[in-house]
């Protein structure tokens, strides 16, 4: 009999994999809509096969193994052989250029690189320069030189002696907005303890089916989902990528769905989203960007379903959540997660601490929180306070009642003739207006104010505003100094991957708006 609930052990990962294949051998860990399916026996045998293929090409404990592959079951496969052969999963975006390719393998230096199969010329030359010796190649149809081998070898012996807790169990590059990616070192307790608590936060059964429509290289889609998913036992439709149309087809087959905003804005547009084709569902949930409360609104009045946002970041995994039972509450990140604390402490002013609703820097601490930066103990040693926290590079508040709200970045903080400007705030005001769809408040050099506040501004189907009357429409919700001096009417907002608005490149487009920036001629 298959149980309704677990209560998997926060020490690792891999464990969840035997246990599972121990106790519900047949039960579903993951279904395509073209009808592959794997249970949880075929998960430990099609595992071991790769982890097989991994050690006939050198690979052992610790060795890191670089990933920049088409999302697949096999991808998947091939990340649950790392876990249990205790190699470093080090994924790699596939629009990474060339040349951040390069960085990530000379960086990392694996013991052997997968990429895909028609990249394989391209790669061997990137993978002869970085001095990376192995190369295999893996397709999304069970094509590519690793799935081979993996199909010819007899599934590894795993036993031997316990995995180190703290050990390695992958390498995640931050986006580099700010300068060359730094590889956060995440380790097996860091994996475990956050996918065992995120289930019971969430209250995942083994009744559970995630639809999954995310990237396999960025935390979201590779730990939170997958890794929940292990320590609960539940189950996976697996997408090759977000489509509305897709989703509202296997809506009726899930009882999750994890997603970022630009997703539930999609799927706000289609008129098949609405409460028959969500009736299955059990918890939809939102993160990698900041959710819009009128989104919130907006789904629950089509659909009956409150969107629960949480809070992470490369580095920490996640941090806090809306609860299951509880308030749920438009505009905040929750409450921080069992075992994980967060505090607010002054930008400048040695990690004071701030009281209830102040704006400050936020700080993470808990079994979450990586081990520090690949092969750079300096920016390991500025990133930690000397008490342990995290330096997040997020501004945010408590309230009084423990939720927690995202500002913005500390980067991305304007200041304006002498005053801080929350891009959060006066994007809020935008946001609120009819026919404006989304927004980005952001700072360039001004030559009277130093930074000049600007908004691009995305406007909706047949909305017929102009700048002038945005500007006009806020004046008197906002103080003169947070009122934009421009809003720029644009047809998108760039966004990476996880779709995280880019303000970086917002800055990058529009520094001259303003006049040349100080210094340049």
């Amino acid at each position: 009999m298959i149980p309704t609930t677990t209560s998997p052990s926060e020490s690792d990962p891999a464990a969840w994999i035997d246990r599972a294949a121990r106790e519900y051998p047949q039960r579903p860990f993951l279904k395509t809509p073209t009808g592959r399916r794997i249970n949880y026996a075929d998960l430990r045998e099609r595992s071991g096969q790769f982890a097989a293929a991994l050690a006939q090409r050198g690979v052992q404990r610790g060795d890191r193994v670089a990933v920049r592959v088409d999302k697949s079951v096999d991808s998947v496969l091939l990340y649950c052989a790392c876990l249990r052969l205790g190699a470093v999963f080090v994924p790699i975006n596939v629009a990474a250029s060339p040349n951040e390719v390069e960085y990530f393998l000379a960086d990392s230096r694996p013991g052997i690189a997968i990429v895909r199969p028609h990249e394989s010329a391209e790669m061997q030359a990137l993978a002869a320069r970085s001095r990376v010796s192995q190369l295999e190649t893996l397709g999304t149809e069970g094509e590519g030189t690793l799935a081979q081998l993996a199909r010819d070898a007899e599934a590894a012996d795993l036993a031997g002696p316990a995995l180190d807790p703290g050990s390695p169990a992958a390498i995640v590059y931050t986006s580099g907005t700010t300068g060359r990616s730094k590889g956060a070192i995440l380790t097996r307790v860091n994996l475990a303890s956050n996918a065992a608590v995120l289930a019971e936060t969430w209250r995942f059964t083994v009744h559970d089916v995630v639809l999954h429509t995310l990237p396999l290289f960025h935390v979201h889609g590779l730990f939170v989902a997958i890794n929940t998913v292990l320590a609960s036992g539940a189950s996976i439709v697996l997408l090759p990528r977000f489509a509305c149309d897709l989703v509202l087809q296997q809506l009726p087959e899930a009882t999750v769905y994890m997603g970022v905003p630009t997703h539930y804005t999609r799927l706000l547009q289609e008129a098949g989203l609405n409460r028959e084709s969500t009736s299955n569902m059990r918890l939809f949930i939102s993160g990698s960007a900041p959710l819009l409360a009128e989104t919130h609104r907006t789904f629950f009045q089509r659909t009956g379903q409150m969107i629960l946002e949480r809070y992470g970041l490369t580095e920490t995994l996640m941090n806090t959540s809306n609860p299951y039972e509880g308030s749920r509450v438009p505009g905040s990140v929750g409450l921080p997660l069992r075992g994980t604390s967060v505090r607010v402490v002054a930008q400048e002013g040695g990690g004071v601490q701030l009281d209830p609703d102040t704006i400050g820097a936020l700080e993470v601490r808990g079994p979450n929180v990586c081990a520090g930066y690949w092969q750079d103990a300096e920016k390991t040693r500025s990133e930690f306070t000397a008490d342990g926290w995290f330096r997040t590079g997020d501004l945010g508040r408590i309230d009084r009642a423990g939720y927690v709200y995202i500002v913005g970045r500390a980067k991305d903080l304007v200041i304006s003739g002498g005053y801080n400007v929350y891009p959060k705030e006066v994007e809020s005001e935008l946001d609120a207006l009819p026919g404006v769809l989304e927004s980005a408040v952001f700072g360039v050099p001004h030559p009277d104010f130093g930074e000049g506040v600007t908004a691009a501004v995305v406007l909706e189907r047949d909305a017929r505003l102009t700048e002038q009357g945005i500007i006009e429409s806020v004046r008197s919700r906002l103080a003169r100094y947070k009122i934009p001096k421009r809003v720029l009417l644009v047809e998108e907002l760039p966004r990476n991957a996880m779709g995280k608005v880019q303000k970086n490149v917002l800055r990058a487009r529009h520094a001259t708006l303003y006049g040349a920036p100080r210094g340049v001629s």
